[in-house]
């Protein structure tokens, strides 16, 4: 029997002697390609051979997943990367207590507009079909400002939850632009696999949301892929694996062998040869239900931008192992609550910096794996060179005040706080 230590040292999760740990879990998923490693554990076998079993459960949305968890419907769920951050804020309907002590790797997301959108971005802009996403976010802004001079209705953008990397990174892309996400367009939430279809129905003139469904947009010819997560931030984490403190507490050795099953797991998706196998596995219907092809290019980087052939290939575009990509890290989640605070979503205080990287528990994860303690990562001068922003801002983690006041598009209700709550 082991025991989990908090962040400050002290033990949070004491060993409890006689009891008897769960070795069945309920794990909730959304069908999407970054829940691999998850799917991986339970159907390649690492989680039994650390004594577990995996009883997979798949759902249709990220309020679901966080309700399901809260309730103990699920054990463990597959999260987006905010969602502990907020829970340790007291954000959303339903708050509550979530940590998380592994994180499912980088990559997977990207932006689409229409069609129509992006055809008109062209003949605004003279963008072309290999411009970056930055150029792509400010023909956009050429593009809502042409709108808004004629009189046309606002441009109506899909993500999936309003705490999400999705919409920090939409936010992002849009703001970097020069436009507004509360006044220039109605961003609204849609769940990952109807986010196609809503964009061919009309319903949405785009959307940021995680692999596949840009991609399957794309090959229907309803969308034009115009950035990846990884021209925003590469470094960003994208799901995580959120657990109740309570349930890690009573069960600190599953815990222990749960991450050790997905670190396994997390290195056999990020190998090359196990493509084809981890294609046909998600491709299947009780996952996530689409065309084997396009999950297999979707894992090689390879995307088709339209119906037309235009490719592009992004390296890297998941990570699910390399680079300490499973690590949860307090920088990390610090960056989420920057764009919280941003966003007006919450306040500035030195206590709810506090609150939201205790969230990321690295201490958990290196514990488990038998890692030493993790470095100082509280600093802007432990980016790495190529962790770069696409507007060239640098993220200060022991100054988010600055950084907030540093971006020229925020909320108005933020600034207020920021320079309110020092």
């Amino acid at each position: 029997m082991t025991t989990i230590k908090s962040n400050d040292g002290g033990l949070a999760f004491p060993a409890r002697i006689g009891e008897p740990e769960q070795k069945t879990l309920r794990a909730g998923f959304i069908p999407l390609m970054d829940a691999s490693v998850l799917l991986a554990a339970a159907e390649i076998g690492f989680a039994a051979r650390e004594g577990l079993s995996l009883d997979l459960v798949r759902d249709v949305s990220w309020a679901n997943v966080r309700d399901r968890l809260a309730f103990r419907q699920f054990d463990i769920a597959h999260m987006l990367s905010p969602m502990p951050v907020a829970s340790a804020l007291g954000l959303g309907s339903n708050p509550s207590p979530t940590m998380t002590p592994f994180s499912l790797g980088r990559g997977g997301n990207a932006i689409t507009l229409s069609v129509r959108v992006f055809e008109r971005m062209q003949q605004v802009s003279g963008i072309t079909d290999h411009s970056g996403a930055l150029e792509n976010a400010r023909a956009l802004a050429a593009v809502i400002a042409g709108r808004r001079a004629s009189g046309e209705a606002q441009l109506t953008l899909g993500m999936t939850y309003p705490f999400s990397s999705h919409n920090y990174e939409f936010r992002y892309w849009l703001a970097a632009g020069g436009i507004d996400p509360d006044l220039d367009v109605k961003l609204v939430v849609v769940p990952p696999p109807m986010t196609s279809d809503a964009l061919a129905a009309g319903v949405i003139d785009g959307f940021c949301v995680g692999a596949p469904w840009n991609m399957i947009a794309s090959e229907r010819g309803v969308g034009r892929i115009v950035a990846a997560k990884q021209d925003i931030w590469p470094s960003a984490p994208e799901k995580v694996i959120g657990i109740r403190p309570d349930w890690a507490e009573r069960n600190s050795d599953t815990v222990r062998r749960l991450i050790v099953a997905l670190d396994a797991a997390a290195c056999w998706c990020d190998q090359v040869e196990n493509r084809t196998q981890l294609a046909e596995l998600l491709s299947q219907d009780r996952y996530i239900a689409a065309p084997v092809d396009i999950i297999r290019q979707v894992l090689e980087g390879e995307f088709s931008l339209d119906a037309k052939g235009t490719k592009r290939v992004v390296k890297d575009y998941f990570l699910f192992h390399r680079q300490a990509a499973n690590e949860p890290s307090a920088r990390q989640a610090l960056w989420i609550y920057s764009q919280m605070v941003r966003w007006g979503q919450t306040t500035l205080s030195p206590g709810s910096a506090k609150a939201a990287a205790s969230a990321f528990r690295s201490d958990i994860y290196r514990e488990a794996l038998g890692l030493a303690a993790a470095p100082d990562d509280l600093s802007p001068a432990g980016m790495a060179p190529d962790d770069a922003f696409m507007d060239g801002m640098i993220f200060d983690p022991t100054d988010i005040k600055g950084y907030v006041e540093g971006f020229a598009v925020r909320s108005h209700h933020a600034a207020l706080r920021a320079s309110d709550e020092a």
